[in-house]
């Protein structure tokens, strides 16, 4: 007699299509996703893990997964597969129409069912470094053609910056560092500063300034984040700062999958 062991996964694909299917239709208004959602290992193990207690983002880390951003719903005494891609629809509409979001994870246990959608990791947008740099530069000098309040702090327009390759490197060395030791600081892991780093990379200056993020993956992403950030923001419109170097370091094995540096300087 032959057995096979494949129900679960029969069941979790009849699911999927049909939560597929809504996708594809729309939902709350929203238009539909044409690329269809596929089952992940990883994101059935995350489902499991939180069926069985845990918090999304510990059961995400727990599992190895990076996502750029994840969702999960809970469905207690549930109906038929189109009853649950229905409520999914209702509940997580945001997440099952955003095209970003390409996996799943399912877990059922009787009539209860953990579904959970990620976007997985991803940094397309990071391939070349050269372009990230100027991009990020182009965005920082738009930003500093008009005036602008930083928090309580109000700012004329400043006259634009421009590259500095030694300051890219002091920029470099301190994204990797905190990428190293998935870290989010301005202190170096050797309780360096960001005017020392910049001394180490040769640059002689008299006023120094530096941005940090974690996690944006795309230059309009880190510098809206920066711009929105008062401190930040103030770096991005000091007048006295006429130069910028600015890096990043992907690694996916980091808490954050991204870390980026942009120092600010005055030459002497």
């Amino acid at each position: 007699m032959l057995t096979c062991g494949c129900g679960v996964s029969v069941a979790t694909q009849s699911l999927l299509g049909a939560i597929n299917e809504v996708r594809a239709k729309g939902c709350g208004g929203k238009p539909g996703v044409r690329v269809p959602l596929r089952a992940n290992r990883k994101l059935d193990s995350v489902a499991h893990r939180i069926s069985r207690g845990q918090d999304l983002t510990a059961a995400l880390a727990a599992a190895g997964y990076k996502a750029l951003h994840s969702a999960s719903l809970y469905l207690s005494q549930s109906g038929g597969n189109e009853d649950i891609a229905r409520m999914l629809a209702e509940r997580s509409c945001t997440a099952l129409s955003d095209a970003t979001v390409r996996e799943v994870g399912i877990e059922q246990r009787g009539r209860n069912t953990w579904i959970v959608l990620a976007a997985p990791f991803a940094t397309p947008a990071l391939a070349d470094g050269n372009r990230v740099s100027a991009r990020v530069l182009t965005l920082a000098n738009e930003a500093r053609a008009r005036p602008r309040r930083c928090g309580r702090k109000s700012f004329a327009a400043a006259p634009p910056l421009r590259l500095a390759p030694k300051l890219a490197e002091a920029a470099h060395a301190h994204a990797r560092d905190m990428a190293r030791h998935s870290k989010l600081t301005h202190e170096g892991s050797d309780g360096s500063t960001p005017a020392q780093r910049a001394t180490r990379a040769g640059y002689a200056w008299r006023t120094v300034g530096e941005n940090v993020a974690a996690g944006p993956t795309t230059p309009e992403e880190v510098m809206a984040g920066w711009l929105a950030s008062p401190g930040h923001c103030g770096n991005l419109m000091d007048p006295r700062f006429t130069e910028m170097g600015v890096a990043y370091i992907v690694d996916a094995t980091s808490a954050s999958g991204v870390y980026w540096a942009q120092v600010f300087a005055t030459p002497r």
